[in-house]
């Protein structure tokens, strides 16, 4: 099957990431932790996937996930916690609204 019939499959778990409310590459764009030219070529991932990362989404419709060891958020500073957990919480509601907007995808990333 060729790749663009299989659709991007997650580096993580092989399972197909069906829903770019579900893409950790695209949550990693929406923060400008990838370039638009990365986006056909970066690996992809579901958010869950990337625990390190969807530890610091705290929102009502995102089940918490707990990190242990170095990369366990309650091991940070507070403050640095706290705005960690701000700018990608807010990354992670622009992913939910994005899907939805029919926007385009240069206007996908956060506003600093």
């Amino acid at each position: 099957m060729a790749k663009c019939d299989e659709g991007y499959l997650c580096d993580i778990c092989q399972q197909p990431v069906d829903e770019i409310v579900d893409s950790d590459l695209y949550l990693r764009y929406i923060l400008g932790e990838v370039s638009w030219e990365q986006l056909n070529t970066a690996a992809e991932r579901h958010i869950r996937c990337n625990p390190v990362q969807a530890q610091f989404i705290v929102d009502d419709d995102f089940d918490p996930v707990e990190v242990e060891g170095d990369f366990d958020k309650r091991n940070f500073a507070p403050e640095d916690r706290k705005n960690i957990e701000d700018r990608v919480t807010r990354a992670w509601r622009r992913l939910q609204e994005v899907a939805k907007l029919g926007i385009p995808i240069n206007e996908y990333p956060l506003d600093s």
